[in-house]
């Protein structure tokens, strides 16, 4: 059962994916197809990334070790979906013009919160693999606590862009602030533990 778990954590996060490409074959992206699929992909892109930060917290309520193995694999898969939201950008409503999009990145802070999120995404993408797991040692857990960061600059980023319909924006907000508060809480308690038995 455990071996079919993987494969299936893996299907369901191409899933969206699967679905916009059959959007984009039948035409069913709405008046305006470019937003659409950069509003689509930046929405699972949080979506992931939340689920992903979720995994800690069920390993400890369940004691169940197994969630720590989908949680690498979820989290390149928040990069996949940040990279193509990027793209859908860059490409189709920018026109890949490289000072329009230096222009968009200075001027508009929507923008430039989003893609520092995306920046920080990418940069623990890259030292997701085992091998830089050794490489930087310590320093590897220090840096991909940032993921915290990307996390809550992604849900800014989403409130500014659904500023007419943000209902869907607070609710991600909320389930951040729910799994952020949790890690406050047991970080709490661990120092609280440590100081007693000092």
């Amino acid at each position: 059962m455990e071996k079919l778990i993987k494969p299936s954590v893996f299907v369901f996060a191409l899933v969206p994916f699967a679905i916009l490409l059959l959007r984009i074959y039948g035409n069913d992206l709405g008046p305006d197809p470019a937003q659409e699929l950069s509003i689509e992909t930046g929405e699972w892109t949080l979506r992931i990334l939340l689920i992903t930060l979720a995994i800690t917290p069920l390993r400890q309520i369940t004691n169940r070790v197994s969630f720590i193995r989908y949680r690498r694999m979820l989290g390149l898969f928040a990069l996949f979906y940040a990279s193509l939201h990027f793209l859908c950008w860059m490409i189709f409503l920018l026109g890949f013009r490289f000072f329009a999009i230096m222009e968009e990145l200075v001027e508009r802070p929507y923008i430039t919160v989003g893609f520092s999120a995306y920046l920080i995404l990418l940069v623990l993408g890259i030292t997701t693999p085992k091998a830089m797991v050794r490489k930087l040692g310590k320093n590897w857990k220090r840096l991909h606590r940032l993921v915290y960061v990307a996390a809550i600059l992604g849900t800014i980023h989403l409130l500014w862009i659904l500023r007419s319909n943000i209902g869907e924006a607070v609710l991600y907000g909320t389930i951040l602030v729910v799994l952020l508060g949790y890690r406050l809480v047991r970080y709490s308690q661990r120092r609280s533990q440590t100081l007693n038995n000092g």
